[in-house]
C-alpha cells in the first residue's frame, strides 16, 4: 500500500516515526511531506526518515496573523494535493489533518485524522470530510460520525515504555549534577493558530529567580528568543534528546501542551501555565495527579506556588507510582496508529 503522512509540528515526527518504521519494514511505500516548522525537518533527519519540504515555517506569509495563515494553508494543500494526484496513496494521515483530510477527499484516498486538541480553530473543516478521526477517550468534543476513540494520549507513541528508553548520559551532556533538582522551562512562540489570544506567563524573569531560590537548577527550551541575562539557562541537548531530559528532570513547568503530557507520562510532574485547556490535560490533572493546570487570571502565581511546593516535596514523591496507574490504563498509542493505517 501507498501512505502520506504530513508532519506540520515536531511533535508530529515522534507521534508518527514508529509508525512509519514498521509500515515500512511490511513493505509498504511511505511518503513523508512536512512543513518546516522549528525543528520538525531537524527531527526527520535525526530520525534518518525519508521525506519533502512542501511549505517554509509557519507560512505566515505577507498578510500577517489569521490572514497570512489561511494564505500558507492554502499553499501547503496545493503543494499536497499536487504530489498526491503523482502518487495516488491508499490512507493519507496527519495529526490535525485539514490538508489531508481535503486532498484525500480530491484524490480518492482514505484519510485518517489524529487529533487531542478541541480548540483547534480547523476542526470545523477537518471532521466533516475525514473518513475518520481518532481522539484520546478524554477528548472533550464531538468530532461527528466519523470519531473513533481510544485509552491513550499522542504522547505515548513515543514515549510508552516499549517504546522509549530514557538515556542518564544526557544529564552528563548538559552539566547537570545528578544529585540537584532539575527544573525544564517550556516557552512558546504564541504564533500558532490555536495560540492567539492565550497567554502564560507574566514575567519569565520572576519565574526563573523563583524556581533558582529553590536551590534548583533550571535550563531553558524556548520557541522563542529570550531576555539576554536568561540565554545561558537554554537548553543546549540536540532537539531529538530532550525527552531523555524530561525523563530525568525533576519538574516541569511551561506553557506547551506536549511537553506538559511527555513530562508527565514520564513519571516528572507537570505545572502547565495556559489560558488553553484540553481533555488530556484536565484528565491527566484529575485522574492521575501528574500535571497541574494553571489557567486563569492568577495562572503565573499559582503555577509558581505549585512549583514551589512540588520542589520542596509538599506534593508527595510518589510520581512512579502515579505513572504505574497511568500505564496500566492507557496503552501504546503506536499500535492505535497502525490499526487506524492498516484498515
Amino acid at each position: 500500500m501507498k501512505y502520506v503522512i504530513t508532519i506540520q509540528h515536531p511533535a508530529h515526527v515522534h507521534f508518527f516515526k514508529h509508525a512509519i518504521g514498521e509500515l515500512e519494514d511490511e513493505g509498504h511505500e511511505v511518503y513523508v511531506f512536512a512543513r518546516d516548522k522549528e525543528v520538525a525537518v531537524d527531527l526527520l533527519d535525526a530520525y534518518d526518515i525519508d521525506h519533502e519540504v512542501l511549505l517554509d515555517g509557519q507560512g505566515s506569509g505577507v498578510l500577517g496573523g489569521v490572514g497570512g495563515m489561511a494564505t500558507s494553508q492554502l499553499q501547503y494543500e496545493y503543494k499536497l494535493l499536487k504530489r498526491a494526484r503523482e502518487i495516488q496513496p491508499d490512507v493519507m494521515a496527519a495529526i490535525g489533518g485539514t490538508a489531508v483530510a481535503h486532498v484525500a477527499a480530491l484524490v480518492g484516498a482514505r484519510s485518517v485524522v489524529f487529533t487531542d486538541t478541541e480548540h483547534a480553530p480547523a476542526n470545523k473543516i477537518t471532521f466533516p470530510v475525514a473518513d475518520e478521526v481518532w481522539t484520546p477517550e478524554c477528548f472533550h468534543d464531538d468530532a461527528g460520525s466519523s470519531q473513533r476513540e481510544y485509552a491513550g494520549y499522542h504522547e505515548l507513541a513515543y514515549l510508552h515504555p516499549d517504546r522509549f528508553d530514557p538515556d542518564p548520559s544526557v544529564l552528563e551532556e548538559l552539566g547537570v549534577d545528578p544529585e540537584e533538582k532539575l527544573v525544564v522551562l517550556r516557552l512558546v512562540s504564541w504564533d500558532a493558530s490555536h495560540d492567539v489570544g492565550e497567554a502564560g506567563f507574566d514575567d519569565i524573569g520572576d519565574v526563573v529567580e523563583q524556581l533558582e531560590a529553590t536551590g534548583a537548577q533550571v535550563i531553558i527550551t524556548s520557541e522563542a528568543s529570550l531576555p539576554e541575562e536568561l540565554e545561558d539557562r537554554r537548553a543546549t541537548v540536540a532537539p531529538h534528546r530532550i525527552h531523555h531530559v524530561l525523563a530525568y528532570a525533576d519538574l516541569f513547568v511551561g506553557e506547551g501542551a506536549t511537553m506538559a503530557v511527555e513530562s508527565a507520562v514520564l513519571g516528572t510532574p507537570a505545572v502547565y501555565v495556559n489560558t488553553l485547556r484540553m481533555g488530556y490535560t484536565d484528565e491527566i490533572e484529575a485522574r492521575y495527579g501528574l500535571l497541574y493546570n494553571c489557567q486563569g487570571a492568577y495562572r503565573h502565581a499559582n503555577a509558581l506556588e505549585t512549583a514551589v511546593d512540588v520542589l520542596d516535596g509538599e506534593e508527595g514523591d510518589d510520581w512512579d507510582v502515579r505513572r504505574e496507574r497511568l500505564l496500566d490504563e492507557k496503552g501504546d498509542t503506536t499500535e492505535t496508529v497502525l490499526d487506524a493505517l492498516r484498515q
